[in-house]
């Protein structure tokens, strides 16, 4: 399908969903069909099967369309917002303003829109309320000024967002049941995860395996992949081109590589931990001391302005894509992913906009890097092991992380990289960036969960 074409299935869309009795229409003749395929269905199940992935190409694709459309949009302005920060770097000292501004506006009409990436979770999950349209347009916006000002955080909560509110727009449009409208959501998930990072398959996987720690829901991987599949492509038609970086060679196996990959990939699991801890306590010890959000997010600027004098360096605003490119060259510090993993959960505990993973990308490349150093490996097969991995610990997806990994980096590495993301996933503890994802079963044996347990009640009940 040719961008022209899908520009006018979007308007057709619009149309019919904007005018009222377009909106009778469609309710009448989706509610004719849904009877004739019912009973067709109960007496053919290959009916019902052929009925399922259709409707599931017109959802999932419509979810992918506008999430990919809104991925394109959005990668577009950071991309502007990062070069004229750099141009710029007199925008930094509106970073105090720039926060209080945002916070403001979520503080006034954000409603429950400031949960963020845990309102969608808790939506899927339990359902009962919604997830507004308004949050698709206010975190672009937050997002753009955080990076516009220079603070550190990612994109992927940005996308993921967007998604999720558009999905749950056109669920109402359509006035699709509760069942589908939680899948529905996590095509959202999906198409705005594989959009913004041009990785299509983990997308798909990232939106049934991010939900439940343990559980995968098979019922949505087919609307998912779908949603992925097509939001990458839609981001695509737009224009948007992603970054890729090289792993290189790969060493020959032996028992003392895998050795060191398995102690590399405990150091990462346990610095995705740090990430997660840091921030869940940044937060709270804002949110205690500063009561205000907008006075805590001009705090958090100036805290921020004040870390770039003390260190000397501003390499750790933004996404700071320039490191993971030296950390493939084996040419990054020792101590970066450390700094790093700081100034992004300074920026997020001071309640600014953005994401987490391009930081985690960062900090695990990073971490990798070093490492290679210490265990005479080369720099750039240690470092995409640690890309994914330290990811893998703080969302707690390991396959959706491998399957990301042979996207990004090839096959070649497989057996690394998957014990990167594995071994990474169970240090990293019960612990995690998304404090509305449930436990369905336990990292451990000797760790005992209640049922229907989230990250966040584990942690109140510690």
């Amino acid at each position: 399908m040719t961008p022209t074409s899908l520009f006018e299935l979007v308007g057709f869309f619009l149309f019919f969903c904007i005018n009222r009795k377009g909106r009778r229409i469609l309710t009448a003749f989706f509610k004719n069909q849904s009877e004739k395929y019912r009973s067709y269905a109960a007496k053919w199940t290959h009916i019902g099967m052929a009925g399922f992935v259709i409707k599931w190409l017109v959802l999932g694709g419509l979810a992918g369309v506008f999430t990919g459309s809104a991925s394109a949009l959005f990668l577009a302005s950071l991309d502007w917002a990062t070069d004229a920060r750099v141009s710029h770097a007199w925008l930094l000292w509106l970073l105090p303003a720039g926060g209080a501004l945002v916070s403001f506006v979520y503080w006034k009409f954000g409603k429950d829109a400031s949960k963020g990436n845990n309102l969608i979770l808790e939506q899927i999950h339990e359902g009962g309320g919604s997830v507004p349209l308004r949050m698709a347009p206010l975190v672009l916006a937050g997002t753009i000024i955080t990076h516009l000002f220079g603070g550190s955080a990612g994109r992927e909560g940005t996308a993921v967002q967007m998604g999720g509110s558009l999905s749950e727009w056109i669920g109402k449009m359509l006035r699709i049941n509760a069942i589908d409208r939680k899948i529905l959501l996590m095509c959202g998930v999906s198409s705005g995860f594989g959009s913004v990072f041009g990785t299509p398959l983990a997308g798909a996987v990232f939106g049934l395996e991010v939900l439940v720690i343990g559980v995968i829901r098979y019922e949505a991987l087919i609307p998912c992949f779908i949603a992925s599949f097509v939001g990458d492509k839609m981001t695509a038609a737009w224009g948007i081109h992603h970054l890729r970086y090289q792993m290189g060679a790969v060493p020959g196996f032996s028992m003392p590589l895998l050795l060191k990959v398995l102690l590399a990939s405990m150091m990462f699991g346990l610095t995705a931990l740090l990430f997660s801890e840091l921030t869940r306590q940044l937060k709270a010890w804002f949110t205690k001391l500063i009561k205000n959000p907008v006075a805590k997010s001009f705090a958090g600027g100036l805290l921020i302005i004040g870390m770039v004098y003390l260190f000397g360096t501003r390499e750790y605003l933004g996404l700071s894509i320039p490191l993971i490119q030296q950390s493939f060259d084996g040419t990054v510090h020792g101590y970066d992913f450390l700094l790093k993993t700081v100034f992004t959960s300074v920026t997020l505990g001071a309640g600014f906009q953005g994401g987490e993973v391009t930081p985690l990308f960062v900090i695990g490349s990073a971490l990798g890097s070093a490492l290679a150093h210490l265990f005479s490996l080369p720099a750039a097969f240690l470092a995409a092991v640690g890309f994914i991995s330290v990811f893998s610990g703080a969302t707690n997806t390991p396959i959706a992380c491998f399957i990301m990994g042979i996207e990004l980096f090839g096959a070649d590495g497989a057996v690394y990289l998957f014990l990167g993301c594995l071994v990474s996933y169970l240090f990293s503890g019960h612990t995690g960036i998304y404090t509305a994802q449930r436990i369905g079963i336990s990292k451990s044996r000797a760790v005992a969960v209640q049922d229907h347990a989230t990250l966040a009640s584990v942690r109140v009940k510690k």
